[in-house]
Formats: structure tokens, C-alpha cells, sequence
């Protein structure tokens, strides 16, 4: 039986849900791609010009302004992009974020200094001072980023990106060279992003507008609350290892650690980019019900991409490095071995995090932050004082395998089918094994051939160029050889999803106005490395 569209269709333009999800989809694969080339490039150069020491301060710099910026959203922009009366809350919901970020903004310059002390980087007092400006700057660019996201307007949103990514990247470039250092940093977040805001006001054709309903008020508060400690937990998770690394092995370690975080968090960068900026509005739609297969569906392509690029970052860390950032940062390859791993389960936990929001699930969302929270952090404290660096690489990759578990639980119990989601999970997985056998054999050629007393007679032996690109090569041919058929299917499978005959009515808070279920996914800083 068909089922009738929902009104939230009238207010994103849509004609058909299914085809602003692909259009959407497409736009946002470009916008990754495209980007996280850009910041790609940049993160190199920032790596080949700064000490492992000023990295270090860098990354301290970035984990707070990330940080903060969940609270600076307070899940409103998520509020606006799943709800069917967004013209009317607009006003309300702009003045609310607008105050929010004005606050933090304040009371984050107050304690910029102390609290870099405590984070063992003094240094870093008047970076995070002046970086705090951009949570004020985000704050007021809430309503038009979700008028943006809730209609599928992917190609505006590229655009916003693209001049986010130019403006900062040239300040950034321009000042280093002159000698600013870390600062050069903040002053170029907050150059880009109030380009960014500007922008994007400019594309919804609107002005800011501002007003008051208490009800509106209510409404958002009791989203927000459950929101803002689901995204804080969240992006602390991803930050304590970095602050307990910098607390416990000094930021020359932390320097290291930060760059093999980053390299693992490829898969999650550009393939949790692409599918985070739809899934959300998409899960709203189309998943419901009892053994609801919208998720699995989903993860099959996903999980597909990452789990590759997860083990193509495992097995080729060593050349992957060493070619891009120099042999002296060469003591980050065992650890981006263990955090590769990390980086491409993290798209399946956020692609199940998004669902559950989708699905109303926010105390859910929260209460597995808390769980997540409650296993790391002990876990990195002991891993730290017992193995240093290498220590908390291993104890992000335990957790999150645990996690796996947690969240499939919770998945259940909101009426996922799970068989349906381990017959999209375990081929990538036993898929990974024979490719990454085949990238150690051709990688490991001319040292055996050395070994066994012949001559290097594959000659690439030391270079880690052909290392790459031979290992990169075969171990992509064999994953593709075996999953081909698979993929092909799941993907014509979930180009499905969306179409007119899938559609539910669109999922919203149980008590419009008063209380509400749901969460937010945070908003990703854009264009930094």
C-alpha cells in the first residue's frame, strides 16, 4: 500500500524524497572528496612545517574548539532539519543559538589560559582565546546551515565549504609563513568561518531573523539538553586521548599521536561526511518499524569503503607516511596500524548514531556516549602509564570494537534487523583478510628476497612510493575480485531506499513543544586538517 507523503515534503521542495536523497548523496561525495583533498594537502604541509611539538599545540587547540562546538549548536540545527514547522521556529531557535554561543564565547576567553595550563599547553592560552570567536560566528550560522541540509541543497552546501576551505586556508598559509605559528590557526577559523556564515545567508536568500516563542523555547531546551550531552560526550571521547596524551607523555608525543589520528580518521572523514550530511533527513523518512532493514541496507556500501580504506591505512602505514609527512615522523606508523582499524569502525558507529536520532533514540545516543566514556578513559589512563603512545592507540581500537556490541544491542531494541546488519558487515570483513595478506606478500618481497640471500630484485625495496602504489593496487584488486558481485547488488539495493513506495511519515518528538527524543549529530569543524 502506498503511503501518503508527508507535509515536511512541502516545506524542503521536494517532488520526491528518494531523488533529493541521491542528488543530495552525489553533491555531498563531491563536497568530501574535493575538500578533503584540499585539507589533505594542507595537514602536509602544516606537518612538514611545524615541530612534532608545535603539532602537538595545534591538536590541543583543535580537540577544545571542537568540543565547544557541539555545545555552540545545542542540537538546534538538528531540531530545524527533522521538524515539519521550520519556518516558524526559525526566529526563536536563531535567537536561542545566537545567545548560547555568546556565552560560551565569553566564558571560553575568560579561562582560555588556565585551562590550557591544565592541558600541560601554555602556549596555547591566547590561540584558544582568540579561536574562541568562532563559536559566536557559528552560533548565528545555525538556522541557514539547517535550511541548507533540510531541503537537500548539497551543491550550496559544497559551495559553503569551498569558501570556508579557500578563506582559510589562505590566512593560514600566509601567516605561518610570516612566522605566527599556532596562532596562525585561530585567526584563519575565524576569518573562514565568518565567511562561511555570510555565505550561506546569502544562498537561503534570507536575512537573520530573530523573535521569541516560549513554547518554541521549551520545545528546544528539552531537545537540547539530552542533545548538547550526547555531542559533548562525544567529541570528548574523540579529545581525551588527546589531552591525557598531552598530560601524560608531554605534546612532542601528542604531536605523533595527532598525526596518525588523522591519517586513521580518512575513512571517517570523507565517507562519514558524505553520508552524514543525508542520512540523518534520510533515516527520518524512510526507516520505522519493527526488523526495519533501512540501516543494513545502508551500512552494506558504507562498511564496504571503509573497511578497504581502513586496511589499506593498516598494512601500508609505513610507506603511507613516510611519502607524505617525512621519515621523521615514521614513529607514528604503528600506531595509525592500530588507530586504521579505529578510524573505519567509527563510520559504522556513526552511521548507527544517526539512525538512532533519526529514530527519535537520543537518550539511547546519550546513555552509549556514557558507556563509551566509562570504557575509554580508564582505558587510556592505563594503556598511557603502561605503553605510552602505542597504549592508547590500542585502547581506541579495543573500545570501539566493544562498542560495536553496545550499539548493536540498542539497535535491536529499536527494531533494526540486526541478521540483516551482520550479512552487511562480515563480507568486507573476511574480505580484508586475503587482501591484506596479498598487500604484506608484495610489500614484503625484496626484504624476503634479502632474507633468503637473493638480490632486491623487485627493486622497490626502501621506496615507498612503488611500496604504496604496488600495495595499494594489488590489495584493492583482490578486496574488489571477492566483493564484487556483493557490492554491486547492495548498491543497486540502496538506491532504492528513498523511493516513493519506502517513505514514512517523518519521525517527530513525541511531545511537539514540551519535551522531546532526539539528538544531534554534531557539526564537523570544516576545512581543517
Amino acid at each position: 500500500m502506498r503511503r501518503h507523503r508527508s507535509p515536511r515534503t512541502s516545506v524542503q521542495g521536494s517532488a520526491n524524497v528518494g531523488q533529493g536523497i541521491r542528488r543530495g548523496l552525489a553533491w555531498s561525495t563531491v563536497s568530501s572528496i574535493v575538500l578533503r583533498l584540499g585539507t589533505f594537502s594542507l595537514g602536509i604541509f602544516l606537518a612538514r612545517v611545524f615541530t612534532p611539538e608545535q603539532f602537538g599545540l595545534y591538536a590541543v587547540v583543535l580537540t577544545v574548539q571542537a568540543v565547544l562546538m557541539t555545545l555552540a549548536d545545542f542540537g538546534l540545527s538538528t531540531d530545524l532539519i527533522r521538524s515539519a514547522d521550520h519556518r516558524r521556529k526559525a526566529p526563536t531557535v536563531a535567537t536561542f543559538a545566537l545567545v548560547i554561543s555568546a556565552v560560551l564565547t565569553l566564558a571560553m576567553m575568560s579561562v582560555s589560559q588556565p585551562l590550557a595550563d591544565v592541558l600541560g599547553a601554555s602556549d596555547a592560552g591566547p590561540v584558544l582565546a582568540v579561536m574562541s570567536l568562532t563559536l559566536l560566528i557559528a552560533g548565528a550560522g545555525v538556522v541557514p546551515y539547517a535550511t541548507l541540509q533540510c531541503t537537500f541543497r548539497q551543491k550550496q552546501v559544497f559551495l559553503v565549504a569551498v569558501v570556508d576551505f579557500v578563506v582559510g586556508t589562505a590566512v593560514i598559509v600566509v601567516l605561518v609563513m610570516d612566522g605566527w605559528g599556532v596562532m596562525a590557526l585561530a585567526v584563519s577559523r575565524v576569518a573562514a568561518q565568518l565567511a562561511a556564515v555570510i555565505v550561506q545567508f546569502v544562498l537561503v536568500g534570507e536575512r537573520p531573523r530573530f523573535g521569541w516563542d516560549g513554547t518554541i523555547a521549551r520545545g528546544a531546551v528539552a531537545f537540547g539538553v539530552p542533545v548538547a550531552g550526547a555531542n559533548l560526550l562525544s567529541w570528548a571521547l574523540l579529545g581525551a586521548d588527546k589531552i591525557l596524551v598531552s598530560g601524560l607523555a608531554g605534546a612532542t608525543a601528542l604531536g605523533f599521536y595527532f598525526l596518525a589520528f588523522n591519517v586513521a580518521n580518512w575513512p571517517m572523514s570523507v565517507l562519514g561526511q558524505v553520508v552524514r550530511s543525508v542520512s540523518l533527513p534520510a533515516f527520518s523518512r524512510v526507516a520505522g518499524g519493527d526488523r526495519d532493514r533501512s540501516l543494513a541496507i545502508t551500512l552494506a556500501p558504507v562498511w564496504g569503503v571503509a573497511a578497504v580504506a581502513g586496511l589499506m591505512l593498516i598494512v601500508l602505514a609505513a610507506p603511507a607516511i613516510e611519502l607524505l609527512y617525512g621519515a621523521r615522523w615514521l614513529a607514528a606508523a604503528p600506531l595509525l596500524m592500530m588507530l586504521g582499524g579505529f578510524g573505519a569502525l567509527r563510520t559504522v558507529l556513526d552511521l548507527a548514531t544517526s539512525y538512532l536520532l533519526a529514530r527519535g533514540e537520543s537518550g539511547r545516543v546519550f546513555w552509549l556516549q556514557v558507556a563509551w566514556m566509562a570504557l575509554l578513559i580508564p582505558a587510556l589512563v592505563v594503556s598511557i602509564l603502561g605503553w605510552g603512545i602505542h597504549g592508547a592507540a590500542l585502547a581506541q581500537l579495543i573500545v570501539s570494537v566493544v562498542l560495536l556490541g553496545l550499539y548493536a544491542r540498542a539497535l535491536g531494541r529499536v527494531g533494526v534487523d540486526l541478521r540483516a546488519g551482520w550479512s552487511s558487515f562480515w563480507p568486507p570483513l573476511a574480505a580484508s583478510v586475503p587482501a591484506g595478506a596479498a598487500v604484506w606478500l608484495v610489500t614484503s618481497f625484496s626484504e624476503l628476497s634479502e632474507r633468503a640471500g637473493f638480490a632486491d630484485v623487485a627493486g622497490f625495496a626502501g621506496a615507498p612510493l612503488i611500496e604504496l602504489l604496488l600495495g595499494g593496487l594489488v590489495g584493492t584488486a583482490v578486496y574488489a575480485g571477492l566483493l564484487w558481485r556483493w557490492m554491486v547488488a547492495r548498491i543497486a539495493t540502496a538506491r532504492q531506499l528513498g523511493s516513493e513506495d519506502l517513505i514514512e511519515p517523518p519521525i517527530e518528538p513525541r511531545h511537539e513543544g514540551t519535551s522531546s527524543t532526539s539528538a544531534s549529530s554534531s557539526r564537523a569543524l570544516e576545512g581543517t586538517p
